[in-house]
């Protein structure tokens, strides 16, 4: 009889399981433990579970599928089952209910009842969210996991209130690391008026960004720094949310507020990760802690803490033992209606508690603050994101202010009218002094520039003399030498902007050959016969004087002959023949390359059959070997962090040149790598650690090289890349065929086939995808690249899977649509040669 129940029920369990589709409920059905439903992208999985390797309880939920145990969603996470004996069931009216073995209810959806008009259906969406709909053709939800989000944030989800049906949508932390019911830290977004984000241990605030300025929330600039994150808040009658997107779908990503009240994002990448990758802890900095300093105090680096201007500490003693809870007190006590004014400050994170007072200008703002004997400050802030400054005010003492150099906010601070009368005598004696000093610089710039001009004319009449010291003239054109500060050992030449002038044709448009950020580049010759590239910075350029300053210092370091050792390399870079600096303008005079940039050709059906195999590896081996001096062979370590076919430049003989130093950086002998908040550079070179970190190496220089190295082999841009039959970009393209054992389909097909050189084009392809790999440790150095591409007795490893391969970026950027374009701070440029 037991034999017959056993079978019995392994027939129902055979026809439940075959009875329902992969990622979808219908009504009326029901799965037990054991029973899984997985979202047809195969990323996730519904079903019943249990946490770590202690607890029997069983929790119903949703989790990575085929990763370890990463649970994203509990429906039952303070109400577990005792046992393996759960049953989930649809009802024809859309209600989602949990059983438990007596069949008593655990769990339900709170959604109401279905109207018989609609068939609902329960399905776990690619995007891990569980909802349930009509499966007419509205598709109206009735439901969704994403409005109960428990300690995870994905892609998509929502953080806020849904305003319409006084919903609330918080993480919440586990209890522990294998309890999931709730833990006391809660991360959310509030209040209505003023939202903010808000972690709190029960009702005491922990950590607070906010409030929201138009483009960020106040204090969280680590939250923006990742360029491959898009992030969005919108605020209307209905709802308020703040919820991301990642702009790369071979990426998993997840917010979690961990057990220890840490908010965390991890990243897990397709394929080739074996662990989730903990990218920043937002909450890490002692300045995070909410009111660290007290009243009226700002909090710098390193949980320092310093008292507002007009301030002083409440206890000095405790400020000398650092302990700053205290806060501070004003040095002259307000005096309402009798002089108190505003003074304003700048880089700081927004107090707590602001209050929106209307859509106020900021003269008006200001008036009805100071009728307020209780506003102590005010500010014009986007509050709402929606274009549309409002007039925010804080009511009582000022709390939870953090000073950012960088990207910091604007606020006006109430001060009593003795503190302006000071602050006032302040800047009087500071004129006076700036005054004094003004006067005594124009005096010396005056003698200097008497002694610099007649220096000049001594020059201008002393042609034929050797000038400087080790550097001739080359041109008949009137220039003259600076030399720079002793350190940095080199010697520039001064061009003169009526040369230039003279030299572009007074920069008519004919002469233009290039036009970026920095502003245009124009062809020039001058009057011995030379010819020469003249990049024109504009007022407001986007690249700026910082990196104009630091192309030239670092070219001339490069070209100084203390700086060559073993030769030919340094002729693969551009060569920097001086520069112009008078009045507003601003040039950096370059030798001229006839070919332009690389872009020109290799893009272009009709120029690139000009560039035979033998002509594509010539310039392949001359970048390398370009690269090669940076990174090694000219005493000094530099990093390019921008190389791009439009970088390379070409000259009359197609030999490739290394160009734009803009945003290069000297490495130290012993250093590594470095790490920068301000990612800079172009989408489809940068590398994955660089775009998703900001740390960057001469590993970074290797894989932009191997990006370089496939789009000169195919003809190709590689995040333009388009194929019929997938969604990959070029690099991922290149790793599907490698893998195929057909590397030779990605060639140029304008290249004329010769099995005599096809190893070598096998070879060169092998050496990019080494180039490409995920992880920089995995890379070669350009001295190995270098061995590799010139003798081909060097055995090559196998490559890994390249990074950023898997979904081409065509769909998210429009490369096309202009020349330039930025995204938090990361160029994309499709201009020509400069």
């Amino acid at each position: 009889m037991s034999t017959l129940l056993l079978l019995i029920t392994l027939t129902f369990l055979i026809n439940l399981q075959t009875s329902i589709s992969t990622d979808t409920l219908k009504p009326n059905q029901s799965f037990l433990d054991g029973f899984t439903l997985i979202s047809s992208n195969q990323r996730f999985e519904f079903g019943f579970f249990s946490p770590g390797n202690v607890s029997q309880d069983r929790y119903l939920g949703i989790w990575y599928h085929n990763l370890p145990l990463t649970v994203v969603w509990i429906a039952n996470r303070n109400h577990p089952i005792r046992d393996s004996f759960g049953k989930v069931s649809l009802d024809e009216y859309g209600v989602l209910t949990l059983y438990n073995r007596s069949l008593g209810t655990v769990w339900s959806t709170d959604n109401k009842r279905v109207a018989s008009r609609f068939t609902p259906v329960l399905q776990l969406l690619d995007s891990g969210n569980l909802l349930i709909r009509d499966d007419g053709r509205n598709k109206t939800i009735f439901w969704e996991s994403f409005d109960y989000p428990t300690d995870t944030l994905l892609p998509d989800s929502k953080l806020g209130r849904k305003l319409d049906v006084g919903l609330q949508r918080l993480i919440r932390s586990w209890k522990s690391g294998e309890d999931p019911s709730d833990g006391e830290y809660w991360f959310s977004l509030d209040p209505p008026e003023a939202p903010q984000l808000v972690l709190r241990s029960g009702s005491r605030k922990l950590f607070r960004w906010g409030p929201y300025d138009g483009n960020s929330f106040s204090g969280s600039n680590s939250l923006t720094a990742n360029p491959l994150l898009q992030y969005m808040f919108v605020y209307n009658s209905q709802e308020f949310y703040f919820k991301y997107e990642i702009l790369d779908d071979s990426v998993l990503s997840r917010f979690v507020i961990s057990s220890t009240g840490l908010i965390q994002y991890f990243t897990w990448r397709v394929d080739s990760s074996k662990e989730w990758n903990l990218l920043v802890t937002f909450n890490s900095d002692p300045c995070d802690n909410y009111a660290n300093c007290g009243h009226y105090g700002i909090c710098y680096s390193l949980s320092s803490c310093k008292c507002l201007s007009g301030f002083m500490p409440n206890s000095p003693r405790d400020w000398g033992l650092f302990s700053y809870s205290g806060g501070c007190r004003r040095k002259h006590d307000l005096n309402c209606g009798h002089g108190d004014g505003f003074v304003k400050y700048n880089a700081l994170k927004f107090p707590d508690n602001p209050i929106v007072w209307g859509n106020y200008t900021n003269h008006i703002c200001e008036a009805k603050c100071l009728q307020n004997c209780s506003c102590m400050a005010y500010a014009n802030v986007d509050v709402y994101g929606n274009n549309g400054s409002r007039c925010v005010v804080w009511i009582g003492d000022l709390v939870d202010m953090k000073n950012f150099p960088d990207g910091g906010e604007e606020i006006y601070i109430r001060m009593a009218h003795a503190e302006l009368q000071s602050i006032s005598g302040a800047r009087r004696k500071h004129a006076t002094v700036k005054i004094a000093s003004i006067v005594i610089v124009i005096s010396i710039l005056l003698l200097c520039g008497g002694a610099i001009w007649y220096l000049g004319w001594v020059i201008r009449h002393r042609r034929n003399d050797q000038i400087g010291r080790g550097i001739k003239a080359q041109q008949s054109g009137s220039f003259r030498y600076i030399e720079d500060n002793q350190d940095s050992g080199f010697q520039l030449p001064l061009y003169d902007l009526e040369t230039i002038f003279l030299a572009c044709n007074n920069f008519s448009e004919r002469n233009k050959i290039g036009q970026g950020g920095f502003g245009s580049v124009y062809k020039g010759e001058l009057s011995n016969g030379q010819e020469i590239a003249v990049k024109r910075l504009v007022e407001k350029s986007i690249q700026g004087v910082e990196e104009l300053k630091n192309e030239i210092i670092l070219i001339a370091k490069l070209q100084h002959r203390n700086c060559y050792i073993f030769g030919s390399g340094n002729d693969n870079l551009v060569k920097l023949l001086g520069c112009c600096i008078e009045g507003e303008e601003t040039m950096l005079v370059y030798e001229y390359l006839p070919n332009k940039s690389l872009n020109n050709f290799i893009y272009d059906k009709p120029t690139r059959k000009q560039l035979t195999w033998r002509k594509r590896c010539h310039i392949i081996k001359g970048i390398a070997r370009g690269l090669l001096y940076l990174h090694q062979d000219s005493r000094l370590r530099i990093i390019h962090r921008d190389l791009k076919t439009s970088n390379i430049l070409l000259d009359s003989e197609m030999n490739p040149k290394i160009s734009d130093f803009g945003i290069a950086r000297i490495f130290g002998t012993n250093q590594m790598q470095e790490m920068t908040k301000r990612i800079i550079g172009t989408y489809g070179y940068m590398s994955p650690e660089y775009a998703m970190n900001g740390q960057y190496s001469v590993k970074s220089d290797v894989y932009s090289f191997g990006v370089i190295v496939l789009e000169i082999l195919t003809g190709d841009k590689n995040w333009a890349f388009h194929h019929p039959d997938h969604d990959l970009n070029l690099l991922g393209h290149a790793w599907m065929l490698w893998n195929r054992r057909q590397p030779l389909e990605i060639l140029d097909p304008v290249i004329v086939q010769d099995p005599s050189y096809e190893n070598q084009v096998i070879r060169c392809i092998q050496v990019a995808l080494l180039c490409v790999q995920q992880y920089p440790e995995d890379r070669p150095k350009m001295s190995t690249v270098y061995a590799m591409l010139s003798y081909d007795n060097i055995e090559l490893p196998e490559p890994k899977e390249p990074g950023f391969c898997r979904e081409s970026y065509t769909k998210k950027f429009d490369t096309s649509a202009s020349d330039s374009s930025t995204v938090n701070d990361v160029t994309m440029t499709t201009l020509g040669g400069r």
